[in-house]
């Protein structure tokens, strides 16, 4: 580029400086037409033999006739901005274009890093070190002895490295010295041209891209790159790209897909970048963009990751046909020490993370979230890099001859299997019994609405059937069904946030005197702090097993309030009916049992009966209650079969309607939503669905015979009917008619 500097020399008032620069003391204004006129006109200027071209400026000077001179200095700056050089060689065959990639050779070899589990090994380093120093110093023989620590340094390599620990695993990931996808490149391509650029007006240095060739075969390749030293590490931004970065990599993808050029990705990144300028250029949408154009590509992709890769930042191109892992290195959705900062408060616990993560290439491998594991020199990948890269070759290439012969559509079907097939669920297996005991209370105690319903049902079977007034094993279930919803009543204003109020209500009520406007004030307390929990309660969605538990103990109150008052009013009836009507009930009811058996009907007797029937309803009359019907207890019984053969019959063609019409789904979906809000339109709408459809495919013309033929029997079991309740002959009671 070349530069022109315009300096004025000492030719006029002013005061002159040794290095030629100069201060004007009166006000000097140079306009348009000079600069338009005079500056840029070669052929008033006169060129010095210093380089220098220099003109007087006419108009500008003192009354003494001295004129100002502008001096315009050329000065040669660089010839390229960009790093070509000088001859370039139009007809290379191989080797890499280095001009074209800032990543040149370190003038100073990496120093060796020891990690923290290695110890044991740099001491016997030390030991090798000190006995071949003693050798050359004295000229003993210490053959054998080197011998024997070389050996036992080699099985303590091979067995500290045979069972690393997760977190060491993602030490050696982390390495300093590991080598890093340029490394890797440059080893496996006979030739290499890096591209630059995300053709909006940046070139992130974390995302590397360019095409290379492998036995003669055209890849795009694109890697996350990390730095050899500190200043690298700063230049790359740790491997941590930026939106531009994912955007330069989707560019590449596109090249490659438009061209046909396989694509393999090598992953090595702690994660995107996430500081304030990145999202706000849209990192989250850059890499969405990445996973949705990946799986749609149409040549091959292979994935190798060669160190660590954390989570979004590193899927963004790791969405490949194959999955390769070397063999120390690490995938995982948060590092151990976020984990471990998030669960356990503390960073110190990242061992225990790392370990509950499954990060490492064995863990995926076994999962078949890894297609294969590249195996690693003892030491890690950084004790033998050239080795290292020569593995990945060849399990690429391997790869690609694989997937080449798919056609396009195997191939992209192939990649949708891969990723389909990675997790998975199970339905009808009973759950563990640790699993189990670590769950949740809230989820471990929360009862669906088919338990509950059924619950309800056994005990409003032993509330009705009871024959004494207190059932001991009715009573059992009442008490734990009260403990149970003050456990989840605890629960609840806890999750409020109603807890502290509460325990300063009880300890005020505990202090509490006979004061009455102290109790005043309580009670207002009170109501306000019940106001406010049951408004929390009344939302829709909000502890369901509370919801649930009380509702089934309001039924049960309700149950057992109206057994005493049954029971309560059948005492006081059983009084009021004199002796002799009891006794000619008595004498009807063996009358009854002796017709069932065959005998003939006394006429005498059932006239007293129907005079007997008459005089008890007087005495019920007289109590101020009303008769529903009274009905035979054979009868009722026999019908009550009958209902329930009918409704039966009834619950099984319903349920052959639902599977003909295939509204499993819709009724799964129902029970969801209600759920979350059983009062939301979208529940009303999916219940009118399913009604609707199980009416138009339902035939209930013969139901509806049956139905009705029920009814009559019923109308004409009882002399009057008025309630759908079924009496005996004995009368019982219910909200006071009878």
């Amino acid at each position: 580029m070349t530069t022109i500097s315009l300096v004025a020399g000492n030719c006029g008032r002013g005061r002159g400086y040794e290095d030629g620069r100069f201060e004007f003391r009166s006000n000097l204004y140079l306009g348009k037409d000079f600069l338009a006129s005079d500056l840029f006109n070669n052929n008033p200027f006169r060129r010095k033999a210093n380089g220098c071209l220099s003109k007087a400026l006419k108009g500008f000077g003192n009354g003494n006739g001295r004129r100002f001179r502008v001096i315009a200095r050329v000065k040669k700056g660089k010839k390229h901005d960009y790093p070509w050089p000088d001859n370039i060689d139009l007809d290379i065959k191989d080797g890499h274009l280095t001009y074209l990639s800032h990543f040149k050779p370190l003038a100073e070899k990496p120093k060796p890093v020891t990690l923290p589990f290695e110890k044991p090994l740099v001491d016997l380093e030390k030991k090798i070190i000190e006995v071949c120093r003693m050798a050359d110093e004295t000229g003993l023989d210490f053959t054998d002895q080197i011998g024997a620590l070389e050996n036992k340094y080699q099985q303590a390599l091979k067995d500290l490295y045979t069972h690393l620990t997760p977190i060491q695993r993602l030490a050696i990931a982390r390495h300093p010295n590991r080598p890093t996808a340029l490394d890797h490149i440059l080893n496996i391509t006979e030739k290499w041209v890096e591209l630059h650029g995300d053709r909006a007006g940046y070139d992130d240095p974390a995302m590397v891209t360019g095409i290379g060739t492998m036995d003669g075969k055209s890849y795009m390749f694109i890697g996350q790159q990390k730095g050899r030293n500190t200043k690298e590490n700063i230049f790359r931004n740790f491997a941590m790209p930026t939106p531009h970065g994912y955007r330069k990599a989707l560019r590449m993808m596109k090249y490659a897909d438009h061209h046909g050029l396989p694509i393999v990705t090598f992953v090595d990144t702690p994660g995107a970048y996430a500081d304030l300028k990145s999202e706000e250029l849209g990192q989250g949408e850059a890499i969405a963009n990445n996973l949705r154009t990946m799986f749609g590509l149409k040549v091959p992709i292979v994935t190798v990751v060669i160190g660590e890769g954390g989570s979004g930042g590193a899927l963004a191109i790791a969405c490949p046909n194959k999955l390769f892992m070397l063999e120390n290195s690490v995938l995982y959705v948060a590092s151990p020490e976020a984990c471990a900062a998030i669960l356990w408060k503390s960073s110190q616990a990242a061992p225990k993370a790392a370990e509950k993560l499954r990060i490492t290439a064995q863990e995926h491998y076994k999962r078949k979230i890894a297609d294969g594991i590249i195996p690693e020199p003892l030491g890690g990948a950084h004790a033998d890099p050239v080795w290292t890269s020569q593995q990945i070759r060849l399990a690429i290439t391997q790869a690609m001859d694989e997937l080449t012969k798919m056609d396009m559509e195997e191939l992209l079907h192939h990649r949708m299997l891969k990723f389909r097939s990675i997790g998975g669920f199970q339905e009808g297996k009973p759950v563990e019994p640790e699993r189990k005991r670590n769950m949740k209370p809230s989820d471990a105690s929360r009862l669906n609405a088919a338990d509950i319903e059924s619950d309800l049902e056994k005990l409003k079977k032993n509330i009705l059937e009871a024959k004494v007034p207190s059932d001991p094993i009715t009573d059992q279930a009442i008490e734990k069904l009260k403990q149970d919803v003050d456990i989840e009543v605890t629960r609840a204003f806890i999750s409020m946030g109603l807890q502290e109020k509460l325990e300063s209500l009880k300890l005020e009520l505990s202090r509490a005197s006979d004061n009455q406007t102290l109790n005043r004030n309580l009670k207002v307390k009170v109501d306000k702090l019940m106001q406010e929990f049951k408004q929390n309660l009344s939302r829709p969605g909000a502890h369901l097993g509370l919801k649930q538990k009380l509702e089934k103990l309001s039924m049960v109150s309700r149950l057992i309030e109206q057994k005493e008052k049954g029971e309560k009013l059948k005492a006081e009836i059983n009084q009021k009916i004199p002796s002799e009507i009891k006794e000619k009930l008595e004498q009807l009811e063996t009358a009854q049992a002796n017709l069932s058996k065959g005998d003939p009907l006394d006429e005498d007797l059932v006239a007293e009966a129907v005079k007997a029937k008459k005089e008890l309803i007087e005495v019920l009359k007289s109590a101020n209650l009303e008769i529903v019907g009274v009905a035979k207890r054979k009868a009722a019984a026999e019908l009550q079969e009958k209902i329930v053969n009918v409704k039966k019959e009834i619950d099984g063609e319903i349920e052959r309607v639902i599977d003909v019409a295939g509204l499993h789904g819709k009724i799964e979906e129902l029970k969801a939503e209600m759920v979350i809000d059983s009062s939301s339109p979208k529940v009303e709408k999916l219940q009118a669905e399913i009604k609707e459809e199980i009416r138009t495919a339902l035939d209930d013309t013969a139901l509806k015979q049956k139905v009705e033929n029920l009814r009559r029997e019923f109308a004409t079991s009882s002399e009057e009917v008025i309630d759908e309740k079924v009496i005996d002959d004995k009368v019982i009671a219910e909200n006071g008619r009878w």
